[in-house]
This record gives C-alpha cells, structure tokens and sequence, in this order.
C-alpha cells in the first residue's frame, strides 16, 4: 500500500469525521443515519491515520506529491 493521501486530505477527512461525530453525540443525528455517518466518521479517520484510501486507489487519484529539489 503506497500513501495516496497528502495532508490537506487527511486533515479534512478529519474535521469532517469529528463533526459527524459530534452531530451524532448532540442528537442532530439519530437513528440509522446517524449510525451511518459514525461509521463513516471511523472510515474516514482510519483511512487518514494510515494516509491510503482504496477509493482512491481504484480511481488512481493521489492527493500527497512530493516536491522534487531543485
């Protein structure tokens, strides 16, 4: 598994994972959705701890370059 995430990505997937999670704990998120958008919430944090995503990789999209030297 070759990294396919730069640090902006993994950054969103985690602001976004952390209000999904808080709309859940608040109840503005009940029910099936609500389990839904938790587990998506997981996904989205485990996929930015280990900076690969299949999604991606299916797609062939990469999000981290690498600057070369001058």
């Amino acid at each position: 598994m070759k990294a396919n995430l730069g640090r902006t990505d993994r950054l969103i997937r985690i602001v976004l994972a952390v209000v999904a999670v808080v709309l859940y704990y608040s109840g503005v998120l009940t029910g099936t959705v609500g389990i839904i958008a938790v587990v998506v919430a997981g996904i989205l944090v485990l996929t930015s701890f280990i900076s690969f995503c299949p999604i991606y990789a299916l797609l062939g999209i990469r999000s981290n370059f690498t600057r070369k030297k001058a």
